[in-house]
């Protein structure tokens, strides 16, 4: 399977996922922790991350996929949201609490 198949499978088979560098336990850069804690912010206790630190094709295949240079990336049903600055406007002006709560995600473990 090619790295592109494994992320559309992953971000499919997932209500939410969350591509970042680490696992929201441990983070490995300071955007990716953000965007960890905006999630657990939003009251979503449970989700899918995928560390794109244990799979160089991973890492670069999810930049391929969404047309999205950086990481972290977060998709929700399949839809790619954005990266952590996307997130942030989402989570202040309230629209990103409003999607997890409508896709039925938060405090889904």
């Amino acid at each position: 399977m090619s790295a592109q198949d494994t992320i559309r499978q992953t971000v499919t088979s997932n209500p939410l996922v969350l591509y970042m560098k680490g696992t929201p336990e441990f983070p490995q850069c300071g955007f990716s922790a953000a965007a960890a804690q905006i999630l657990k912010l939003c009251g979503v206790e449970g989700y899918f991350s995928v560390n794109v630190l244990e799979s160089d094709e991973i890492r670069q295949g999810i930049k391929e996929y969404a047309n999205w240079p950086t990481i972290p990336q977060l998709y929700l049903k399949g839809e790619f949201l954005g990266g952590c600055d996307i997130m942030k406007e989402m989570y202040h002006s309230g629209e990103l609490q409003k999607l997890l709560a409508d896709a039925g995600v938060v405090g889904s473990a």
